[in-house]
C-alpha cells in the first residue's frame, strides 16, 4: 500500500513546527532562570560586604573604649598615688603636733607661774634684812593673791567645804568626830587639806573632818 504523499508532507510540517516550538520554549526556560540566579549571587555578595563593614566598626569601637579605659586608669592611680602622698604628709604632721602638744602643754601656765616665783624669790632675800615683819606679811599676801587670781585664770578655784554637808562626790573624810550641836552632824567641821577644781571637774578631793 502506498502512502499519500500530501499526507506525508503535512506530517512533516508538523513536526518541524514542535521541533521550534520545544527550542522557543527551552530558550524562555534557560533565560527566566538566569535573573534569579543573578540576584541570588548579587544579594550574597552585598549581604558579605556589609557584615564585613559592620565587624570593622565594631572592632574600632572596642580600640577606642579600651584607649579611654586606659586614660581613666591611669588618671585614677595618679590621682591615688597624689592622695596617698598628701594623707601620709598630713598623717606626719599630725603625730608631730601632738608630741609637741604633750611636751609644751604647759608652757602657757609655767610662763604665768614664773613671774610669781621672781615675787618669792625677791620676798625670802629681804626675810633675814627685814626688820618690818607687818611689811613682810603684807608682801607675802600680795603674793598668794598673785597666785590664787592666776589659778582662776586658768579655771582652777577652790571647793568650798567648811560648814557645808559631807559630799563624796567633793570630799574625801580622814576622820569622823563626836559633836554635841545638832546642826553640825553631817557637816564637814574642819578642812586638813583644801579641795579643787577644775573647770567643771574635781581636780583635788577635799580631806575633811566630818561631825556625827
Amino acid at each position: 500500500m502506498k502512502k499519500n504523499p500530501r499526507h506525508q508532507e503535512e506530517n512533516n510540517d508538523n513536526l518541524i513546527e514542535k521541533s521550534a516550538e520545544n527550542k522557543e520554549n527551552t530558550a524562555n526556560n534557560d533565560n527566566s532562570g538566569l535573573p534569579v540566579t543573578e540576584d541570588i549571587s548579587q544579594g550574597g555578595t552585598a549581604g558579605t560586604a556589609t557584615e564585613g563593614a559592620g565587624k570593622a566598626v565594631d572592632s574600632d569601637k572596642l580600640i577606642s573604649n579600651g584607649r579611654a579605659l586606659e586614660e581613666k586608669l591611669a588618671e585614677m592611680q595618679d590621682k591615688y598615688i597624689r592622695l596617698s602622698a598628701e594623707f601620709d604628709n598630713y598623717r606626719k604632721r599630725t603625730l608631730r603636733e601632738k608630741m609637741d602638744l604633750s611636751k609644751y602643754a604647759g608652757e602657757g601656765i609655767f610662763l604665768g607661774v614664773i613671774p610669781i616665783i621672781d615675787d618669792f624669790e625677791r620676798a625670802l632675800s629681804h626675810i633675814d634684812a627685814s626688820t618690818d615683819m607687818s611689811a613682810l606679811k603684807d608682801g607675802i599676801d600680795l603674793i598668794y593673791g598673785k597666785f590664787t587670781d592666776f589659778l582662776k585664770m586658768n579655771g582652777v578655784k577652790e571647793i568650798e567645804s567648811m560648814n557645808v554637808s559631807f559630799n563624796v562626790d567633793i570630799h574625801e573624810a580622814v576622820a569622823k568626830i563626836p559633836v554635841e550641836d545638832a546642826d553640825k552632824k553631817g557637816k564637814v567641821i574642819d578642812v586638813v587639806q583644801k579641795g579643787y577644781y577644775l573647770q567643771d571637774k574635781v581636780l583635788r578631793f577635799a580631806k575633811v573632818v566630818v561631825g556625827e
